[in-house]
């Protein structure tokens, strides 16, 4: 049995979406996808962990579809609907999926060669009349493949049973208090975790309304908010960075007011540097929450609900979630201040990497997953220092944080947007390079910014070399990509 399926259709009549301007019932999503699950079926009774795809707008065909597939027995697979033709091709002959659940936005792409022998299914074209009898599913089979960014080399499959999926969300329903009564905003992506746990899911779970917006568009996200009374808020940094610009130019009172009295504001998927807590609280009274997860575990870390919430950490173990630091020894870090390795255990963590058992295997520690992420403690609070492969810089014997450097950069007020990486060096193994996007096009020289720096950081952390760009890039998530912005240093 399907858990957060099967507690979902307690909710019958109420509203589960919001799709312009339509209600959709949990009612109306349930006996879609139990239509797209017998066509899925057609004379199987059960699928037996078939991959099928989506790439499917962000609507109610996307939760039909989701559900369809899990009803049939299958395993899905969100696909980015910006993807390239080459990523398209890796995520396919991984997963060695035949069917694709499509909607409008792909039906000229059907010439595409890296559609050859796939089954197309567009939902606008089906007619959904004939319901079957669906399989049992337990709760051990695998369920969901979403593709790492893919930092350091290509984006591997994370495989996650229906009971990792289930314990994610629970955990977060409690450690957030989601309500029926709760009403959310959805515009990140549908192909990772923030999207579709964070936002779809977890308030879907306990019977509350979830407003589908697509993607992020101020104007757009600033209409839905007047017109509507929204009590949870979740988003990416780069999204409080759009929303800060627009709220200090213009006069949006009405906004800032709607902004006040929700109940819950959250970030996450990136760092959120400090300086963009003091301003949000500025400008709205609130006190973003921020928190800590990956593809592979979920959810992990969390400031809390009630409680404290200390800029620049990402809070505590959530419920039922384990977690320790390790030196490089392997050794257990105790002591508060010493920074190491997080490592991660609980009923939400991952099955296994597709086709990957040596790197499933290499990534666990006595059932403890090893994630890479470099943290420390202070006051019983994980401060995250970054990624060891790309936001841990090694210099001169040191190991320096690129998102503290980052984080002071931001107080500059000549300064929009920032990235610290590390730069191979014959002498010191590493040097700091930056990346910067300025405010207003203001100039900047690099004596400029190690003067600055020098206020809050000791002499070994200096950026040694700076790069102005209009703008950064970024991925579908709005993280900077670190990786490419190396190349333009090159």
């Amino acid at each position: 049995m399907i858990e957060i399926l099967e507690r979902t259709k307690e909710f019958k009549a109420e509203t589960a979406l919001v799709v312009e301007e339509k209600e959709i019932t949990y009612s109306d999503l349930h006996l879609q996808s139990d239509l797209i699950a017998s066509y899925l079926l057609n004379n199987k009774e059960d699928l037996y962990e078939e991959p099928i795809a989506l790439l499917i707008e962000p609507d109610e065909r996307y939760i039909n579809a989701l559900w369809g597939i899990w009803k049939a027995g299958g395993i899905a697979i969100p696909l980015s609907l910006s993807a390239k033709q080459d990523e398209l091709e890796h995520f396919l002959s991984d997963t060695r999926a035949k069917r694709i659940i499509c909607s409008k936005t792909y039906r000229n792409n059907v010439n595409s060669s890296v559609f050859k022998n796939i089954d197309l299914i567009f939902l606008e074209d089906l007619e959904l009349k004939e319901l079957k009898n669906l399989p049992s599913i337990e709760t051990e089979r695998k369920a969901m493949i979403l593709y790492t960014s893919g930092t350091t080399s290509k984006p591997k499959g994370v495989v996650s049973t229906h009971e990792n999926i289930r314990s994610q969300i629970a955990t977060l329903v409690e450690a957030w208090q989601w309500k029926k009564e709760d009403h959310i905003p959805l515009f990140l992506p549908l192909h990772h975790i923030h999207g579709i746990i964070n936002s779809l899911l977890s308030p879907l779970y306990q019977g509350a309304k979830v407003t589908m917006l697509g993607s992020f568009n101020f104007s757009r996200l600033s209409k839905e908010m007047i017109k509507n009374d929204f009590s949870v808020f979740t988003a990416v940094p780069t999204v409080y960075f759009s929303l800060i610009e627009n709220l200090e130019k213009n006069n949006h009172r009405e906004l800032i007011e709607k902004f006040k009295n929700m109940r819950l504001m959250m970030s996450g998927s990136a760092a959120l540097a400090p300086e963009i807590h003091k301003k949000w609280k500025n400008l709205t009274g609130q006190e973003i929450l921020e928190r800590y997860g990956m593809t592979e575990i979920g959810m992990a870390l969390s400031n809390p609900y009630i409680g404290k919430r200390k800029p620049g950490f990402v809070g505590v173990p959530l419920p039922k979630v384990e977690v320790r630091l390790e030196d490089e020894t392997g050794k257990e870090i105790s002591t508060e201040g010493v920074a190491g390795e997080i490592l991660i255990k609980g009923p939400q963590v991952f099955k296994e990497y597709l086709n990957q058992p040596q790197k499933t295997l290499e990534s666990f520690t006595n059932s403890w997953f090893k994630t890479g992420d470099i943290a420390l403690i202070e006051d019983g609070y994980y401060k995250i220092l970054g990624r060891d492969s790309i936001d841990i810089i090694k210099s001169g014997g040191y190991k320096i944080s690129a998102l503290e450097i980052e984080d002071t950069l931001l107080k500059n007020q000549k300064i929009r947007e920032c990235a610290v990486i590390g730069l191979d060096d014959d002498k010191w193994g590493e040097i700091i390079g930056v990346a910067l996007v300025t405010t207003d096009n203001k100039d900047l020289d690099l004596d400029e910014i190690q003067k600055w720096c020098s206020k809050d950081l000791s002499d070994y952390k200096l950026p040694r070399r700076v790069l102005i760009l209009d703008n950064l890039p970024k991925n579908s998530m709005g993280k900077i990509t670190k990786k490419k912005i190396k190349s333009f240093f090159n």
